[in-house]
């Protein structure tokens, strides 16, 4: 089943994204149920899930961000793109990807976005089969001062 996240999925999305970025900072209870409730009440985010035997299997992020341009439309971002190891293969990134993009399209983005490591050509395959293009624009990104962080 593809859905949208709710506040109880907390804990079964952080566990994806610590498999995604298992270098990030681990996030105090406190911190981590605040941060997750302000991003469910976005109307702005969303994070799509795939639940697979009863767990949460892939997610991805989507935000939508508003524009003045292409007619006020807003444009989306599509952001980390996970399915658990014991999950891969089955086709769940596509079904998220696909999910989030008709999500975007619904909410009138006149485009959306997906940023990716450049050695990551399996997960490309996956974007591309799900119609995202690459070398229609160029992408760049900017980390803080003293960032180690060369993951997407």
């Amino acid at each position: 089943m593809i859905r949208l996240a709710t506040l109880s999925d907390r804990v079964a999305v952080q566990a994806l994204y610590q498999e995604l970025r298992p270098h990030d900072p681990i996030l105090s209870q406190k911190h981590a149920e605040k941060a997750w409730a302000d991003l469910i009440n976005d109307s702005s985010s969303f994070i799509v899930v795939a639940e697979r035997d009863g767990q949460l299997a892939a997610t991805c992020a989507l935000t939508m961000n508003k524009s003045i341009a292409n007619g006020a439309r807003p444009f989306g971002i599509i952001e980390h793109v996970i399915t658990a190891a014991k999950f891969r293969q089955q086709g769940l990134s596509q079904q998220v990807l696909t999910y989030a993009i008709e999500l975007a399209w619904q909410q009138q983005c006149y485009k959306v976005m997906l940023l990716s490591g450049e050695q990551l050509i399996g997960a490309h395959r996956v974007y591309e089969k799900v119609g995202f293009k690459s070398g229609i624009e160029k992408g760049f990104v900017i980390k803080p001062p003293g960032s180690n962080d060369t993951k997407q």
